[in-house]
């Protein structure tokens, strides 16, 4: 598979549809014969939390055979809260994966069509892909899911556009996440869109996984495992994280970690699945985007404090990644002033 990125998920503009005025966003998780347990784990984890505000989801569990003991990958015995009804009353909906492509039932299909058209958002982990490609929801978008699967979802639904260099994909009111782990960086993307960057962190911190991988980055690389501490890349990364309003330079981050350009260049590769460029470039995205949502500090300023230069550039990089503008972005996600 490729090291390098391709451009990140599009934030659409505008709240998310799954936001409700009369209580706890319901979030619907899909469960099956072969589900993986992980994955219907990790989303029971993320959105299940306690004491994060009264405005905070509320996870069902719903299948086709409620009340009745289904059989996950590993033998695990899942009992489903509610049946296929839950989902037309739902907010959000995830259908988590399975070690198998899924041939899911016409009624599951169908209630997954009723949601949609219905207003839900309807996110995929994995997997999952296949069964919203069964149900249409995917026809003319983008879309990924695990890179050992992505040609033959291809193969099967060619009226997909399917990225198999990404974590996760939104397009809006149809999200999809590559295999397993990138399932956390999707839900955490959905917590952040809904209720800002702040939750989003603590919920990460609750969780002890990293608060936010932009979704553009690659799905496969040599050394899944971050650098650790003490290592000569880890302090770069840290500085490089302090400093984003200098001149960021391959020859200075390089020189930083006391390494030749080339040696540097590969092992930020091996250890990040990207350039060291297109590094730079995410993480000022993501400082921008936290500056915007958490301050009124004006855009200039936020351009300047992340190394953008100018309030031009950074429109530039969030036209090409996020498909809007700053100040588009500060008025959908500034969280609300007390």
């Amino acid at each position: 598979m490729p090291s390098k990125t391709q451009p990140g998920p599009s934030v659409r503009s505008g709240r998310s549809k799954s936001r409700r005025e009369d209580g706890p966003r319901v979030v619907a998780v899909v469960a099956y014969d072969g589900v993986s347990t992980f994955e219907l784990g990790l989303t029971l984890e993320v959105f299940g939390l306690s004491r994060l505000g009264t405005d905070w989801y509320r996870v069902v569990v719903c299948s086709e055979r409620p009340g009745r003991p289904l059989t996950a990958n590993n033998g695990l015995k899942v009992i489903a809260d509610g049946g296929l009804s839950v989902l037309a009353g739902a907010d959000t909906i995830i259908v988590p994966g399975s070690r198998d492509i899924v041939e899911a039932s016409p009624a599951l299909l169908d209630a997954l069509r009723r949601a949609h058209r219905r207003g839900a958002r309807v996110a995929s982990i994995c997997a999952g892909a296949f069964i919203l490609a069964a149900a249409g929801l995917l026809d003319g978008r983008r879309a990924t899911t695990h890179w050992a699967l992505t040609t033959e979802l291809s193969r099967r639904y060619p009226r997909v556009e399917v990225d198999a260099n990404v974590l996760y994909v939104d397009d809006g009111d149809v999200m999809t996440a590559a295999g397993r782990a990138a399932g956390l960086d999707l839900c955490l993307h959905i917590v952040r869109s809904d209720h800002g960057t702040d939750i989003a962190n603590r919920v990460a911190r609750r969780l002890v996984i990293a608060p936010h991988r932009e979704g553009g980055q690659a799905q496969y690389i040599r050394q899944p495992v971050p650098p650790v501490e003490g290592d000569a890349l880890a302090s770069v990364f840290d500085w490089a994280q302090r400093h984003l309003d200098r001149d960021l330079t391959i020859a200075s981050l390089a020189a930083k970690a006391r390494m030749s350009r080339r040696t540097f260049i590969r092992r930020f590769e091996d250890a990040t699945g990207m350039s060291p460029g297109e590094w730079v470039v995410q993480t000022r995205v993501a400082k921008a985007r936290e500056l915007l949502e958490a301050t009124r500090i004006p855009i200039e300023r936020v351009a300047t404090e992340t190394g953008f230069g100018s309030a031009d550039a950074m429109r530039h990089h969030f036209r090409q990644r996020l498909g809007t503008s700053p100040a588009n972005y500060r008025a959908v996600f500034r969280a609300p002033v007390n």
